[in-house]
């Protein structure tokens, strides 16, 4: 039986979510569409952008290794 809620699922999840978010403060159409609120629900789109783009390095090893551990170890 296989888990809905896996640990590697939910990894996987947040650090697509980081790298989108990133991506979309890159676009200016999307940024003020998308990441013009700081706070509240639509903060957490402005938060993950902020976290990718600061984080840039570690969020790309983190990437790395996640796709090595799917793809050969899982």
């Amino acid at each position: 039986m296989t888990n809905v809620y896996s640990l590697d699922g939910i990894l996987v999840f947040g650090l697509l979510f980081v790298c989108t978010c990133a991506y979309f403060k890159k676009v200016p159409r999307l940024r003020t569409w998308l990441l013009s609120e700081k706070k509240g629900v639509w903060g957490v789109f402005y938060k993950a952008a902020v976290i990718g783009t600061r984080l840039h390095a570690a969020v790309a090893i983190a990437c790395i290794v996640m796709a090595f551990y799917v793809l050969f170890i899982k």
